[in-house]
């Protein structure tokens, strides 16, 4: 069966003229009649040139891959059990699923208090302050994303280094003014912030103890890119030390600009160029300056690559790396990037899985690993760190967390002006009557009423997702989130059985027979 793309949707802003009669081989229609005016995506590219690679509208709307991908966690299904596991109680009254534990630690050399396997991943864009804030008021681990100094209008540079960046620090308070001792804000830096020096900045001048560097550019791997419309503003990024192309500062091509010539000016993130040696002197300078806990982030790169990444994170002690799958997303990456590029997220944990065995039977020293990319919901969550079991720790939850806080953020506005939505006005009419788990966050906070509504829907949601894990704990006897194995899936396919290593329902029954 065929995975292309039509060349018509919502990422791109286009249609199909006849999205019941494809060309599954172009994913044009099979008709292309010369009465059409051009809805797709080569009709944009027509009108558009280059800039139809990218999405539409990415300062309003967050993206994924719309694929199709031959292997999900739709092809496990979750094992359970009826007998006592080892080690726990037979008392009917504690083997319950609130009972269940999911607090961990996050970090390695200096390890804090989460109040579950979660991260929620790089964001900066969209209902951010909300996102930050709901990760607070629940206690895991939330990034800043990267490239934040371009957007800081307010920013500061002495020799293009960063000396103030209020954005950044409005960020970093969004989630301090709700901490309740679980949890940290993670500032991520990719090629063009270190440059800048952002981390150093965040950590002497704004207090940052968990930082994050990061292995690529904008969404995944790709270099970050961006248009830009006014050579003043071309200009600007290029003394920033951003490259620019076309050269703003050539004379003949600013010539051409005044005449309207030439090529839209692209500030282009610059693709990382850094080894082992450069890691070694870099995490240490971060340490001294006061950093406590130092991530990697990364996507599904060659496995050699991989291979190599994990080396460098255990022999610099980096307290966690999150590996990115294809299928999830929330940035800017081009379309068929997203759709295109790199091991869905079930292939690249087995990868994962694989080389992290290599590397601790070869004495390496542990490091604690996180996996996303297109995972919502408690069974995809429990999947995830099944299959992963023991040595990936934490699901990164990007998309579906600021999804929850949007809504929540559109349910209290509503709420506020009167004109509540009919499918929430069954729920009562005000905040609290509305939103169930106000009463809960009083025992955290006394105006709890009054937290943002966004945050609110942000804990609300992983308060969902965190019971969902609990009860399939219970099912599978696992009390502690440290007990999860990867005895608690099963392959639904030859397909996931053979990339994951796990035996089928069958052949489970097969061995216990003989």
């Amino acid at each position: 069966m065929s995975k292309r793309i039509s060349l018509g949707s919502t990422l791109s802003n286009t249609k199909m003229r006849t999205p019941e009669n494809l060309s599954l081989s172009s994913g044009m229609c099979c008709v292309c009649t010369a009465n059409c005016v051009g809805p797709c995506e080569i009709g944009l590219s027509a009108v558009r040139g280059s800039e139809a690679i990218y999405p539409y509208a990415t300062d309003i709307n967050q993206f994924a891959s719309e694929k199709e991908y031959s292997l999900d966690f739709s092809h496990f299904n979750i094992n359970g059990r009826v007998f006592q596991a080892k080690g726990e109680s037979m008392d009917p009254y504690e083997v319950t699923y609130p009972k269940a534990e999911i607090k961990t630690t996050f970090g390695i050399k200096n390890p804090i208090p989460v109040k579950g396997p979660y991260i929620l991943p790089a964001i900066a864009k969209l209902n951010w302050q909300d996102y930050y804030a709901g990760a607070a008021v629940f206690g895991v681990p939330v990034v800043i994303g990267e490239d934040v100094v371009a957007k800081d209008k307010a920013l500061e540079l002495d020799h293009n280094k960063v000396i103030n960046s209020p954005l950044i620090k409005e960020m970093v308070d969004t989630f301090r003014k709700y901490y309740h001792g679980y949890g940290d804000i993670i500032l991520q830096a990719n090629m063009d912030d270190e440059y800048l020096g952002v981390l150093d900045y965040a950590i002497e001048k704004l207090g940052v103890e968990s930082v994050e560097i990061k292995f690529g550019q904008a969404a995944k791997g790709i270099q970050g890119m961006g248009r830009i419309k006014d050579i003043n503003d071309a200009l600007k990024f290029q003394k920033m030390g951003y490259v620019v192309y076309p050269d703003p500062s050539d004379s003949k091509i600013a010539e051409a600009y005044k005449s309207g010539i030439g090529q839209v000016f692209e500030r282009i993130g610059k693709l990382p160029v850094w080894d082992e040696e450069h890691f070694e002197k870099r995490i240490a300078e971060l340490r001294a300056k006061g950093a406590k806990r130092i991530c990697f982030k990364t996507g599904p790169f060659d496995p050699e690559d991989l291979l190599r990444i994990l080396k460098i994170a255990s022999k610099c002690e980096v307290d966690l790396v999150t590996f990115d799958g294809a299928g999830g997303g929330t940035g800017n990456s081009p379309v068929k990037m997203m759709n295109e590029w790199g091991s869905p997220t079930v292939e690249l944990e087995c990868i994962v899985y694989g080389l992290l065995e290599k590397i601790y039977s070869e004495g390496y020293k542990k490091v604690q690993v996180a996996i996303t990319g297109g995972i919502a919901m408690e069974d995809q969550v429990y999947k995830a760190l099944s299959l992963g079991a023991p040595y990936i720790n934490f699901v990164a939850i990007g998309r579906a967390a600021m999804a929850a806080a949007i809504s929540g953020k559109h349910v209290g506005e509503a709420i506020d002006n009167g004109n509540i939505f009919p499918d929430i006005k069954r729920f009562g009419n005000t905040k609290e009557e509305i939103f169930e788990d106000i009463k809960q966050l009083k025992t955290i906070y006394e105006d709890a009423v009054n937290l943002p509504a966004g945050a609110i829907g942000v804990y609300s949601y992983l308060e969902r997702v965190s019971t969902g894990v609990k009860q399939l704990m219970a099912l599978n006897r696992r009390f502690d989130i440290k007990d999860i194995s990867r005895a608690d899936i099963l392959p639904m396919t030859a397909l996931a059985s053979e990339v994951s290593g796990l035996d089928s329902y069958s052949k489970r029954l097969s061995k216990i027979l003989k």
